[in-house]
């Protein structure tokens, strides 16, 4: 037993590692923005154009990425999606024009960091662990995306400033290579049942109706959207945002930093509280405060130490929405096809990043601000912290009726 565990917390330590260096670099390319454009003499829309797609292809092959990782293991949509992430750092370290862009930072990245991210690395953790661990794991699992924003934004900016953005882009291709190491730790995952035998039998196309069919799956994946709009929009255009009002690249890679590493707190806190109080009335309080934050970065007077401030708070705030979201995917409708079924959410938090860092862009180029796109991300986050309040977070009937019968 003793034994067991000790292996158990090894693979769910190179799991996390695993996150570290996806999150990292994904959360990097922000940076690269500014840059990028001023090379191809583009507006920002082009680029932002081109991470809008990541987002938004990482989104579409979730839930092909997460029922590859349910039938056939997680091992091996690591290895497919390690190959194109690095393929696609690659391809935009060579791009010679916007079409490549497109390819290598949208396509190309967003397939790669499906295979390779929360939605197929969480649900492989949450089969590991026994269901009172469960909301910890998944804490711990989004915290560790956080730690490798935290580690690795200042090194992509250091390259970035020794080397230009196409050289740096090219390490970043070859570190992400390093990710394919990993994939050995869920080698067997499709056979693990120890978590879902106790489950009623049910298919993919049962899943999926069933899911489809309940009103609140559907909320939660509302919520969802309105996550990505939110992350992917700051992410992306914070640095621009903060050059603009003249703050050196220094503090914008500070201001991302930060928020990876004020993350990890939030995320285990958000994943301990999780396994301890109702899901939805966290995730009601997560979305509230981001609106309250986001106003108040926008009407206090911007300063090095606003900018910290609204980071830090933003990252308390910032994945502490998926242990509870991807909690409530395996309360509401079980372990079994919980790849699949979180990988539907997660597409719609990815057409919410399209969207953000899309109509950051274009707003920008049209009107030369952000403010409208700052006004809309807390309005509709305190849409959707009341969204939240009418979300039915018990098992549905199938679960709740093989309890009773247990």
């Amino acid at each position: 037993m003793v034994q067991n565990k000790k292996i158990l917390s090894l693979a769910i330590a190179l799991a996390c590692i695993l996150l570290a260096i996806n999150f990292g670099f994904r959360s990097s390319l922000g940076l690269f923005l500014k840059p990028v454009s001023e090379t191809f003499g583009y507006g920002r829309e082009v680029f932002a154009f081109s991470l809008a797609l990541q987002n938004l292809f990482w989104g579409l092959t979730q839930p092909l990425a997460g029922a590859f990782a349910d039938k056939f293991g997680t091992a091996r949509v690591v290895v497919v999606g390690t190959i194109l992430y690095s393929l696609g750092l690659y391809v935009t370290a060579t791009a010679d024009s916007f079409v490549s862009l497109h390819i290598g930072a949208g396509i190309l990245i967003g397939m790669g960091i499906a295979g390779t991210g929360l939605g197929v690395i969480l649900p492989a953790m949450a089969r590991m662990v026994s269901p009172e661990k469960r909301a910890l794991a998944l804490g711990v699992g989004t915290a560790a995306g956080s730690a490798g924003q935290f580690l690795f934004i200042p090194v992509a900016r250091e390259f970035l400033v020794a080397y230009g953005w196409q050289t740096a882009l090219i390490i970043m291709a070859i570190g992400a290579l390093s990710m394919i190491l990993f994939a050995p730790v869920f080698k067997g995952d499709e056979k693990t049942n120890i978590n879902i035998d106790n489950e009623p039998s049910q298919n993919l196309r049962e899943a999926l109706n069933e899911a489809s069919g309940h009103i609140h799956y559907w909320l939660l994946i509302a919520g969802f959207f309105v996550c990505g709009f939110q992350l992917a929009f700051i992410t992306v255009h914070m640095p621009s945002y903060l050059s603009d009002k003249g703050f050196d690249s220094s503090i914008a890679a500070a201001s991302l930093a930060i928020i990876g590493l004020s993350n990890i707190f939030g995320s285990l806190v958000s994943g301990h509280l999780s396994g301890i109080y109702s899901k939805k009335w966290i995730l009601a309080f997560i979305y509230g405060a981001r609106s309250i934050v986001i106003v108040l970065f926008l009407v206090i007077p911007i300063s090095t130490f606003t900018i910290y401030a609204f980071s830090f708070a933003t990252g308390l705030l910032w994945l502490a929405t998926v242990p509870p979201t991807s909690g409530l995917v395996a309360q509401m409708f079980g372990l079994r096809f919980m790849g699949t079924l979180y990988g539907i959410v997660f597409l719609n938090h990815q057409i919410g990043s399209f969207t953000g860092v899309w109509l950051g862009g274009y707003l920008f180029d049209t009107t030369g601000s952000y403010n409208q796109v700052w006004w809309w991300a807390a309005i509709i986050a305190a849409i959707t912290a009341l969204i939240h309040v009418f979300i039915d977070e018990r098992p549905i009937k199938r679960l709740r009726a093989a309890e009773r019968t247990s």
